[in-house]
């Protein structure tokens, strides 16, 4: 799988950098970001911190917004951030923010026109950590952190995958989404009307069921404009509650939605993961 460089940028003695590749999972040219840090020119590998970003955005937001290079070169750990769904001029897009284009949902869509490109599930799961494997001196120790539907997204594929992940974090995530109008519109055009398939992904129903236990720190302003009718924690806290999972869920008074809220916390996070990325 061949890379094309598209951007480096210097910081905190790291590097932030960009490429571009052609992914046969999503049938399109893809790009995504990744910071290395300084201590990456040692003849050693790092573990890897994936994060997924929420509606709208594309691998430049996380980067960009919630300052998390200082800690990453701090503490040795490479960050890699996808886009949030396929692009280009044959990839269906949908007329409204919260579907198509920048919404991918990190499901493997099962209706057209969404399932010959919408398969941002394998793409998290299976071909980027293959493509960065191939690529970059990292091992094979991976977390998953994410925000909003990117936060659904670290939930999901993390929860359905324990073996692959040391951790999982989120901000902000949408927790339940077979029951909010975010979700339920995404889910109905990617997995069409047959409602048990969509508990596949759904944290809520995933946390209920699951037998094993991977970490995983979930954190939520409450000041969130989106917290009751679109993300849902306490459905989460509670099949936690039923199911014995050790959830943590932090709430913080105060606190939107925004990257401001991320940027407060970010450190938190990364020293959360650090924690299992770097035993041994």
């Amino acid at each position: 799988m061949k890379l094309e460089a598209a951007s480096s940028t210097k910081s905190f003695d790291g590097w932030q950098k960009q490429f571009c590749h052609h992914s046969e999972t999503l049938q399109c040219d893809m790009r995504f970001a990744v910071y290395l840090p300084p201590q990456i020119e040692k003849d050693t590998r790092f573990p890897v911190l994936y994060w997924l970003s929420g509606l709208t955005c594309t691998d430049e937001n996380f980067m960009q917004k919630a300052g998390a290079q200082r800690m990453a070169a701090e503490l040795g750990i490479v960050l890699v951030a996808p886009d949030t769904s396929p692009r280009g001029e044959d990839v269906p897009d949908d007329p409204g923010y919260d579907l198509g284009l920048g919404a991918g949902f990190y499901v493997n869509a099962t209706q057209e026109p969404w399932k010959h490109h919408y398969r941002m599930y394998d793409y998290v799961l299976k071909e980027l950590p293959a493509l960065v494997e191939q690529h970059f001196p990292v091992n094979d120790r991976r977390a998953l952190a994410g925000h909003s539907m990117g936060g659904h997204g670290a939930l999901v594929i993390g929860l359905k995958n324990m073996e692959r992940y040391t951790s999982i974090s989120a901000f902000s995530p949408i927790c339940n989404p077979i029951a909010c109008p975010w979700g339920e519109r995404a889910f109905a055009a990617y997995l069409g009307a047959d409602k048990s398939l969509w508990e596949e992904y759904d944290a809520t129903v995933l946390l209920s069921r699951a037998g094993e236990r991977i970490p995983l720190l979930v954190s939520q302003g409450d000041a969130d404009e989106f917290l009751e009718e679109q993300l849902k924690p306490h459905a989460l806290q509670s099949a936690a509650e039923a199911s014995g999972y050790p959830l943590r869920v932090e709430h913080h008074a105060g606190y939107d939605h925004s990257y401001y809220f991320i940027a407060s916390f970010i450190e938190q996070h990364l020293r959360f993961h650090a924690d299992f990325l770097l035993r041994g």
